[in-house]
């Protein structure tokens, strides 16, 4: 009896007739003490056990089923709106303007008179050459200008005598035309003089070499006593002006005539001014300050690359930009009304690359669509096709999930932050059940 009460237990509510029908066989035997010793009863009790415990784990798994049948999932309600594409285009920065300093004379270097890196202006003394042959020269050519007028002065005096002498027949026509050559001759020499002497006051000027445009100056290649040439290959110093500078950046001409079309057809809406601002990444990924402004597109194409050249103009009050600096330019390509853009962890592809999205239909069922993306926006996929204003897209519990499934569906743009729920006591397995009679009958 002890046994048929531990068989009880372990069995209520589930499958009575199992219990009943043990009773019956039961009520067929005198005694327990016969059942005992007969055998019979042990085998009897292992298969009711194992029947009854097989039921209770099916009627756990059925249960865990039908909770499985509407598994909560995340989902966002997709919105058509007026959307700005950027495009963020590689480049370069180069210095706004760049000047070779080189000697235009020859000479020895008497003296540097900068600082190396610093800023310097234009017009500002940089070195200085020996100029003492130039200034020799300064003086030669001063005199003979001096006797060029002397010259000329004398030989127009005699043209002005020669020619009231002319009016009484005093002197021949020719004699008056000679003394008229001999002036003009001497105005040339004149003008000849004065050219030599400002060419050498030129070449004495260029002794003292010039800052050509204002920035900021490099290393010098030349020190004090070394002899230098004019024009010659190598520069003493390079000035380059970093304020404003320039940034060129590369676009493929796939991209440009892909931007064209779209313009003509009415896909894209040109940007405003406000809005046509380049705004700079820098190479560590944060954002340059300043915007700038396109100055023009090369109309070419570069035949190695296969990419135009955009030029843009920032300003760079700091010198936080240097020439050469690896950067990025998010370009304004123009404004497209009804863009879909979706979160990028709702779209996934299959092995072939097909993108797909799973979708929420009027009966809670998971739908299955194929979509297709044009390009990432930021954390959005810019979809092209395949979803529409108001479509519910999940985005979260996506790994539990298959299509045509139930499902309870949140709103995660609406949903509040909840506290993590208290966990929930496991029901105990029937065969603890079973040991808790057990020792509750002993």
């Amino acid at each position: 009896m002890y046994i048929l009460n531990l068989i009880h237990f372990s069995c209520k509510h589930h499958k009575p007739s199992l219990m009943d029908k043990l009773m019956a066989c039961y009520s067929v035997f005198p005694s327990t003490e016969v059942i005992m010793r007969s055998g019979f009863i042990l085998p009897l009790i292992a298969g009711v056990l194992a029947l009854q415990l097989s039921g209770c784990g099916d009627a756990g798994q059925s249960g865990q089923q039908q909770q499985q049948q509407a598994p909560e999932v995340g989902f966002v309600t997709v919105k058509a709106a007026t959307v700005t594409l950027n495009r963020e285009l590689p480049g370069r920065t180069t210095a706004h303007q760049v000047a070779e300093v080189r000697p235009q004379v020859s000479g020895v270097i008497e003296k540097r008179l900068f600082e190396e890196g610093q800023e310097v202006s234009a017009g500002q003394p940089l070195y200085k050459i020996d100029s003492r042959t130039y200034q020799a020269a300064v003086a030669s050519a001063r005199a003979e200008l001096a006797r060029a007028t002397a010259t000329l002065n004398s030989n127009d005096l005699r043209a002005k005598r020669f020619k009231k002498l002319l009016d009484y027949k005093a002197v021949s026509q020719q004699e008056y035309d000679e003394a008229q050559a001999q002036l003009d001759e001497n105005k040339a020499a004149v003008a000849a003089a004065r050219a030599n002497l400002q060419s050498a006051q030129i070449n004495l000027d260029y002794a003292t070499i010039k800052a050509p445009i204002s920035g900021r100056i490099g290393r010098s290649s030349v020190t004090a006593g070394a002899l230098v040439t004019a024009n010659q290959a190598n520069a003493l110093a390079t000035i380059r002006q970093l304020d404003p500078i320039y940034v060129d950046l590369t676009q493929s001409s796939n991209e440009l005539r892909q931007l064209r079309q779209a313009m003509q057809a009415g896909e894209l809406q040109q940007v405003s001014d406000d809005e046509a601002r380049i705004t700079l990444i820098l190479e560590d990924g944060s954002h340059y300050k300043e915007a700038g402004a396109l100055q023009f597109s090369e109309f070419a194409v570069d035949e190695s690359t296969g990419s135009v050249t955009l030029r843009a103009l920032f300003p760079n009050p700091d010198g936080e930009l240097l020439p050469g600096m690896f950067v990025r330019g998010r370009l304004p390509e123009g404004q497209r009304k009804d863009a879909i853009l979706v979160p990028q962890k709702g779209i996934t592809r299959d092995p072939t690359g097909q993108a797909y999205a799973m979708l929420i239909d009027d009966n809670n069922q998971v739908k299955k669509v194929k979509v297709s993306t044009e390009r990432a926006v930021g954390n959005q996929w810019l979809i092209a096709d395949g979803l529409k204003d108001g479509d519910r897209l999940i985005v979260d519990g996506l790994q539990r999930i298959q299509p045509g499934a139930p499902v309870s569906p949140v709103d995660t743009e609406k949903a509040n932050v909840e506290p993590a729920p208290a966990q929930q006591e496991q029901p105990q397995s029937p065969a603890s059940d079973a040991g808790e009679a057990q020792s509750a009958a002993q």
